[in-house]
């Protein structure tokens, strides 16, 4: 019998993460965006639940967020890595999920379950990382179960930003196979050692790249499972977005849009030459491929449409009119500097910090927003600039309506009620779902274990976290260096707790979580 894992890495579980741009409401707006119809995103007709599939879900977190945050949605989600598929059912389980499922299937299996026809199939970084043979399946299973107008979300590496580092992961492939006899962290560390010795002898490959070596230091930084996935994998393949087009046409697979928000705003990516360089093009794929090389792309974040409609302007404004916002940041934290590919952009503060302030309270429409001054002034087009860059910058984010949200909050409860008890012993997954956005955010273990806290009646937090860490012979680390007396754990956890007092518990309340 042949190897189950195909040349793909299995010896180190892929790291825990969630995906933003594959929730609902996210690919809903950049869809809008770019005129495209979005309807596949609620479910059609719309009495029917919105069905959702992922490929290669790894521990299934962004799976199992999407399927709290829309319990009236199907959610099937497939592994080959049975570890992931284990962790995963029992983390649906924990927080009584009835709506998702976990397949510990091959793609090849996978494409002949009895499974329906899905509204949206979603894949993140796995193009990249599978054979010509398994991309196939994927292309099958595209035709066979994505719906007439559903949408597919695929992230993948693209040159020509992957360019310069792709020697050195052919290096590390080569050092790694070299080492078989070690474990796979060991083999990572060995190469990434080698090659930062081959650097000091100042070899001509790091003279002609000087951005390799930015990437080899901050390859050191990553965790080891990251980098075995992304480096280590015998199929690894890095495409031009025109190449990815045309193999998902076999699909019946069109280009709709960047699920990357900050992409359809060109003045903070491209230059005006740029831009009207681009303007010339006709060909989609053309045009996507040449900007990539303006922008020096080595990542995109897709979505292709099977079927795809275009929106009319007035149908555009009113969707976009009705979709709400909500802030992801306190509103004290709201940072006016965001980076994009034309270097760091300056935000204007008469135009954010009305913004922000709108949002502050509650989440609200674009229509609502403009309902009232100063936003009304500002008008559309300039608010509607203002969101997309927040989202882009993760300090915003689409939200569900009212409605929704508290339909969704009791399943999003006991999914992060499993997760703060998690981080009891655990602290691999930073995240938490909320209701309010339909997908996860950011919460660190020192958080979470202050919620967990608080849900147990704790007055003293950083007390009670510090009674979680010191029983398991855990420090904290600060600026690189570990605090190692319970009086200085103590001072810092007391820091940790006042900013979560005062700018943390009021997010997460206002995002549903607290």
């Amino acid at each position: 019998m042949t190897s189950w894992t195909s040349g793909y890495v299995a010896e180190l579980e892929y790291s825990q993460g969630v995906y933003r741009e594959m929730a609902p409401a996210l690919l809903r707006l950049n869809l809008l965006l770019k005129q495209a119809d979005a309807s596949a995103l609620t479910g059609q007709p719309p009495s029917t639940p919105l069905r959702y599939a992922e490929l290669g879900c790894g521990h299934g977190l962004t799976a199992t967020m999407i399927a709290a945050s829309h319990p009236g949605a199907e959610v099937h989600a497939t592994d080959f890595n049975p570890a992931h598929v284990a962790g995963a059912r029992k983390l649906a389980a924990q927080a009584n999920l009835k709506n998702i499922q976990f397949y510990e299937h091959s793609f090849a299996e996978f494409l002949s379950a009895d499974l329906p026809m899905f509204d949206v199939v979603a894949l993140h970084g796995v193009y990249s990382w599978i054979s010509e043979e398994n991309r196939a399946l994927i292309r099958d299973f595209l035709y066979a179960r994505l719906k007439p107008g559903g949408v597919c979300y695929i992230s993948y590496n693209v040159l020509p930003g992957w360019a310069p580092a792709m020697p050195m992961r052919k290096l590390m492939i080569e050092l790694g196979e070299g080492n078989k006899a070690q474990p796979m962290a060991t083999r990572i560390d060995d190469a990434l050692d080698f090659i930062g010795q081959m650097q000091k002898t100042n070899a001509g490959y790091f003279k002609a790249n000087p951005l390799a070596a930015t990437r080899l230091e901050g390859m050191a930084k990553h965790s080891r499972n990251y980098l075995a996935h992304e480096y280590m994998n015998r199929d690894w393949n890095i495409f031009y977005h025109s190449d990815v087009a045309r193999e998902l046409s076999q699909a019946k697979l069109t280009f709709a849009a960047s699920a990357h928000t900050g992409d359809h705003v060109d003045i903070v990516n491209l230059t005006v030459d740029q831009q009207q360089l681009l303007a010339t093009l006709t060909d989609p794929a053309v045009r996507e491929t040449v900007r990539d090389f303006c922008v020096n792309q080595q990542f995109r974040r897709d979505i292709f449409a099977k079927g795809l409609l275009r929106l009319s302007s007035q149908e555009q404004g009113v969707a976009l009119s009705a979709t709400r916002f909500a802030l992801t940041v306190p509103r004290s934290s709201l940072a006016l500097k965001a980076a994009f590919p034309v270097g760091e952009v300056n935000l204007q503060a008469e135009v954010y910090e009305p913004v922000a302030d709108a949002l502050a309270e509650k989440p609200k429409s674009i229509a609502e927003m403009l309902a009232v001054e100063p936003l009304k002034a500002m008008g559309y087009q300039k608010l509607l600039q203002a969101l997309v860059i927040l989202t882009s910058s993760g300090q915003a984010a689409p939200a569900l309506e009212d409605k929704a949200a508290r339909e969704a909050k009791p399943h999003c409860d006991r999914l992060n009620a499993a997760l703060i008890e998690r981080a009891r012993t655990a602290a691999d997954i930073a995240y938490l779902v909320s209701p309010v956005i339909g997908s996860g955010v950011q919460v660190d273990r020192f958080s979470q274990l202050m919620l967990l806290g608080r849900k147990q009646g704790q007055k003293d937090l950083a007390g009670f976290v510090w009674s979680v860490l010191s029983a398991q012979n855990q420090r904290i680390l600060k600026d690189g260096k570990t605090l190692e007396t319970p009086e200085e754990n103590l001072a810092e956890l007391k820091t940790r707790e006042a900013d979560f007092t005062a700018k943390t518990l009021p997010l997460l309340a206002y995002l549903g979580i607290a």
